[in-house]
């Protein structure tokens, strides 16, 4: 099925804009590999040479993805909270991901997410302050073995000669240590020992080399490693404890068409919106409507697919619920598409802001999109909306490491360590440096755009030569250039 368009507009000259009425999902992913994203079933492309706050688009490599320190202390402070049950207002961080939910203040790019990260805390995204620390610890417990190994060995010598010059000495009585038994010796020497004893009796039970998988041990490293940095995974799935106070259920339903399970929950995922936009965002009891949450959040251009190779759940847009018990605390918004996640939206229970919702949310996400990657292998990536490097609360988005950001210019993504460098010296800026790169997807033929006129489809020659009053072709040349020659020669661009 082909998607449909409706008229092409303009909006001050700071974004591009279009009421999408159907849109399949590989008309969508290349539509937000060259910049554009949806609210709705609106969907837009801000005019990034023009806007006070220019929003390039940002993708994480899932794969490759290793928590941070910061992260991994909301994934612990969440089991603990569900083992223990501990849930105390009074110690609520600011989250990144939760203070604004928009892309930039002053900007109508309604996303996800907000800011708090600051540029100081961007680190290289080649170095990971927990990693680190986790090989620093392990050199130098390698290095205490080393020198405990020696000290045991000279100990023993030592005590060794000790006990041949004792023979010979005839002790006094009374006056002093009894020269006739062992001296006595510290209890950590003795643990040393003992753990120097323990490892060449390991060494012994193993072969000189042994191969499992691709690691390889010798007789110096005798047991596999172990001290592996966790993953999301390690957190999220881990098993609880028969004590645990709380279990946390993640429940996926589809938004569009309305699953009868989407149905169900309506009016209570509805409820939790509404306390959402008034608690966390000050909006007036009257403003977050069941019309509006409908149209910002449920309704969707998106046509459910089922493909062979696809995930099991399909493609289109869905909510993700979680719930505790029988109670829903958070709503995350997503598109699953062929190659991504793309993360629309979050509201939560504002009874649960001390828990992080918005950076937990994110994490499970990126998991969900490794799950997803074990059935459907080309979806590799987790969108995470715009990032915003002029504005310093937008910069959180780069701690999900490694990203890569959109070049504007040849729509081919760069490293955003890489782009950091550029994005310092000016607001826009052309990402990629080569300058010999050029937009393969831009228009070639606009007589290949296909429109949808009067009940008939037909390419933009027929529609040119047919049409009656004044000529519509520069406002058709752009939408053209924008959306990509791929792009224009599947979609139907309405004209009246």
């Amino acid at each position: 099925m082909a998607s449909l368009l409706l008229p092409f507009e303009a909006a001050i000259f700071l974004l591009k804009g279009m009421w999408a009425h159907s849109l399949t999902v590989q008309d969508y992913q290349d539509l937000i590999d060259r910049g554009w994203r949806r609210s709705g079933k609106y969907v837009y492309k801000p005019t990034m040479n023009r806007t006070c706050c220019p929003q390039y688009t940002i993708r994480c490599q899932v794969l490759h993805f290793q928590p941070s320190k910061s992260q991994k202390k909301v994934l612990k402070k969440m089991l603990k909270f569900l083992i223990k049950g501990e849930h105390s207002k009074a110690d609520v961080e600011v989250d990144p991901m939760e203070s604004h939910n928009k892309e930039a203040d002053g900007c109508s790019f309604p996303l996800k997410n907000p800011p708090v990260r600051s540029q100081s805390e961007l680190q290289p995204l080649n170095t990971d302050t927990m990693e680190e620390e986790e090989m620093t610890e392990e050199i130098n417990v390698k290095e205490v073995d080393s020198k405990n190994s020696e000290l045991c060995n000279a100990e023993l010598n030592a005590d060794s000669s000790r006990s041949l010059q004792i023979a010979d000495i005839t002790p006094k009585p009374g006056r002093g240590a009894d020269l006739s038994k062992p001296p006595c010796r510290k209890a950590k020497v003795i643990r040393k020992e003992q753990k120097l004893q323990k490892k060449n009796l390991q060494c012994q039970m193993w072969p000189v080399s042994l191969e499992s998988g691709s690691q390889s041990f010798t007789s110096q490293n005798c047991r596999p490693k172990t001290n592996q940095p966790k993953s999301i995974e390690d957190f999220i799935f881990a098993s609880l404890p028969s004590e645990a106070l709380h279990q946390i259920e993640v429940r996926l339903v589809r938004s569009s068409p309305q699953s009868s399970q989407f149905k169900a929950t309506f009016q209570e995922s509805y409820q939790v919106y509404k306390r959402y936009q008034m608690i966390i965002h000050k909006d007036p009891p009257g403003k977050p409507t069941i019309s509006q949450f409908t149209r910002f959040l449920c309704d969707s251009p998106l046509e459910a697919e089922h493909l062979p190779n696809g995930p099991d759940c399909g493609y289109g847009s869905f909510h993700q619920q979680y719930w505790l018990k029988a109670k829903l605390i958070a709503v995350g918004v997503i598109d699953i598409l062929p190659k991504c996640v793309s993360s629309v939206y979050l509201y939560y229970d504002p009874d649960f802001s001390s828990l992080s919702l918005g950076v937990y949310s994110a994490l499970r996400e990126i998991a969900f999109t490794r799950q997803l990657h074990e059935k459907a292998s080309d979806l590799n990536y987790y969108y995470m909306g715009f990032y915003i490097h002029s504005c310093p609360k937008m910069r959180y988005k780069g701690q999900y490491r490694p990203s890569d950001l959109l070049c504007p210019e040849t729509y081919t993504w760069i490293s955003l360590e890489q782009c950091l460098p550029s994005l310092e010296r000016s607001k826009y800026s052309r990402l990629n440096q080569d300058l010999k790169i050029a937009d393969e997807g831009m228009m070639k033929e606009l007589d290949k755009v296909q429109v949808l006129h009067k009940r008939s489809v037909m390419p933009y020659r027929v529609y040119k030569r047919n049409r009656k009053g004044p000529s519509d072709e520069e406002t058709v040349q752009q939408y053209a250039a924008l959306v990509g020659q791929a792009c224009l020669e599947r979609m139907l661009l309405f004209r009246s």
